[in-house]
């Protein structure tokens, strides 16, 4: 029997909580650099701007701003050495080695969701993956070693231009997709929680204006407190604003909040 429809998952801010990871590296990177550390404000800024889901090249932007901004003549690095500089931050050792030996901030990540939320898609008979911007090395390490995904349909960052170009999300949508793409086919939503993320979707249905694709979006972790509230209504209304269809308030009520998602499809 045919899936009812395809979810595909972003994995930051998603899948797992990168507050304390990816954005410190983003911060701490760029402080090594210009002896400034912007704030998570700063990032989310910059991140609304729906183009630099690539956390190197944010961080090579940040620092260009800053000198720019504030008339500063120092050389701002390359390329290759900020990715050098970021990595050690965020994996604290060899990428491409053993996780044991990671001593960086991956490892005060946390999850968001648990691995039944992926074997509860299976039974209702929707198709699930993910297309993300992180790393392959930190994307399998938090699907197969965190969450026990022993098998997990995955874009990595190096597999498909950067978000919101959408042929990663294209590609992978059409491998678990039983039909071709179009009017014939079952809905696919993608779930993100930046700008870029929805923009991977309008951009989609650009490509494939038959296929039916749903934006699905969530604020990141950090805004989900009480004393952020008003920093995330904000937030959530940026996403509407790029065209998210749905807002998810929280990964713990995901299923709650799909249920009627591909509701008589």
């Amino acid at each position: 029997m045919n899936n009812i429809g395809l979810i595909l998952f972003d994995i930051d801010g998603v899948i797992r909580d990168v507050t304390n990871s990816y954005r410190m590296a983003i911060q701490e990177t760029v402080n090594y650099f210009s002896e400034w550390r912007p704030s998570i404000e700063d990032i989310d800024s910059i991140k609304s701007e729906g183009c630099w889901n690539n956390d190197w090249d944010l961080s090579l932007e940040m620092i260009n701003r800053h000198v720019q901004n504030n008339h500063l003549s120092f050389s701002v690095p390359t390329r290759k050495i900020l990715i050098e500089c970021f990595e050690n931050f965020y994996f604290g050792g060899d990428p491409n080695h053993d996780s044991s030996e990671w001593s960086g901030f991956i490892k005060n990540e946390t999850l968001l969701v648990k691995k039944t939320l992926f074997d509860e898609l299976t039974q209702r008979r929707i198709g699930w993956g993910f297309v993300s911007g992180a790393e392959l090395p930190s994307a399998k390490f938090v699907l197969e070693q965190r969450l026990g995904l022993s098998t997990s349909p995955l874009i990595a960052m190096g597999e498909a231009p950067d978000k919101p170009d959408p042929t990663g999300f294209i590609s992978l949508s059409s491998k678990l997709s039983k039909l071709p793409l179009g009017i014939s086919n079952s809905p696919i939503a993608y779930i993100g929680d930046t700008v870029a993320d929805v923009k991977t979707v309008i951009n989609a249905r650009i490509k494939i204006p038959d296929q039916k694709f749903i934006s699905l979006a969530i604020a990141p972790p950090h805004l989900h407190v009480d004393s952020f509230l008003e920093k995330r209504l904000k937030y959530e209304a940026e996403l509407r604003k790029a065209g998210a269809d749905l807002i998810i308030k929280s990964m713990d009520n995901f299923k709650k909040e799909t249920v009627n998602l591909f509701a008589n499809k």
